[in-house]
């Protein structure tokens, strides 16, 4: 895949913020701390070194491309999740399609139970990481557990000269039942909350990006009640149709994975970003060509059954307008 396929005419001052859930991201190591044996060359899965090394490629080339059909270039920052350790993030950003971007990571351990992780990759010449800091999201099972699920990732950094919140998430999943495990997914919603709360309280005209794959769609109650404010727009709601989303399960889509943010990117002013479009990354490349999930995302694996495909999500993105 390469740009060249591309001709339309780009805008120079139009920069990609993307996320994107690159579906289990794990070395091929034994990391006795987590539960990666699924993920081993030994496993069931048969996850082996030319596996991996093909799927950091395919990544690597899906990263590159996102906006850059309008923008020309690839995105400024890239919110990542289930990824295994920091050593999968180094593989992919040197890698084939990434390696002359001048991507940095900023990246935390969770303590999600299967040790996926999210973080975000941004690049040098257009970021700077003011501070970041790791969020834990303390969740109780009803039996009086914990559920170790992950951190928000908290960024807060300058783009171009402009001060930007970005908050990276990856909420407790819908795997048991998704009524069940929707009281998981408001606790993390108000832990976002909190965090903008406080953003606002030392800066009141701070700039803040929400993203990550929430396990919700725009409609649900933990993004609609207790996610968004006055404050925030979410741009992914009118994206969400019977047709299109950023995964399909039991041929229906979701759109799980939405970028978020404070309605001050509506507001023109010289030297600042303001919202331009917000779209999913779907092209056909990244789609299941034929049999029962033709048109869906092509994935890695289906159960245990190795696909060799992308991810099981579309990634998706915001291009922001840099005024001048």
């Amino acid at each position: 895949m390469s740009h060249s396929i591309y001709r339309t005419k780009k805008i120079t001052n139009l920069f990609t913020v993307a996320f994107y859930n690159l579906e289990n991201l794990f070395d091929i190591h034994n990391d006795p701390k987590i539960r990666d044996t699924d993920f081993l060359p030994n496993s069931e899965k048969n996850w082996h070194i030319k596996r991996y090394e093909k799927k950091i490629f395919k990544l690597g080339t899906t990263i590159s491309n996102i906006g850059f059909a309008r923008s020309g270039k690839s995105p400024v920052l890239v919110g990542v999740a289930e990824i295994e350790n920091r050593q999968v993030l180094e593989d992919l950003i040197h890698s084939k399609h990434l390696k002359n971007k001048s991507y940095d990571i900023v990246h935390y351990d969770s303590p999600d139970e299967r040790g996926i992780d999210v973080a975000l990759l941004y690049q040098k010449n257009h970021f700077t990481v003011l501070h970041s800091e790791s969020i834990p999201v303390y969740i109780t099972e009803p039996n009086g557990e914990r559920d170790y699920t992950r951190d928000i990732l908290w960024v807060e950094g300058m783009m171009h000269n402009e001060k930007m919140h970005i908050l990276v998430n990856h909420w407790p999943s819908r795997r048991d039942d998704a009524r069940a495990s929707e009281y998981k997914r408001i606790i993390a919603a108000e832990r976002n909350r909190e965090l903008i709360t406080q953003i606002l309280e030392e800066d009141p005209h701070a700039k803040i990006i929400i993203m990550g794959d929430f396990n919700d769609d725009p409609s649900n109650t933990s993004i609609k009640k207790h996610l968004i404010g006055p404050e925030l727009f979410n741009p992914m709601e009118r994206l969400h149709t019977r047709h299109q989303g950023s995964l399909s399960y039991r041929d229906r889509w979701n759109l799980f994975d939405q970028i978020i943010f404070s309605h001050n990117f509506h507001q023109y002013k010289k030297d600042t970003h303001t919202f331009s479009d917000a779209k999913i990354f779907d092209k056909d490349f990244l789609r299941q060509h034929k049999g029962r999930y033709k048109g869906t995302p092509f994935r890695t694996y289906v159960g245990k059954k190795y696909h060799g495909g992308y991810s099981d999500h579309f990634p998706v993105f915001v291009q922001l307008k840099l005024n001048s």
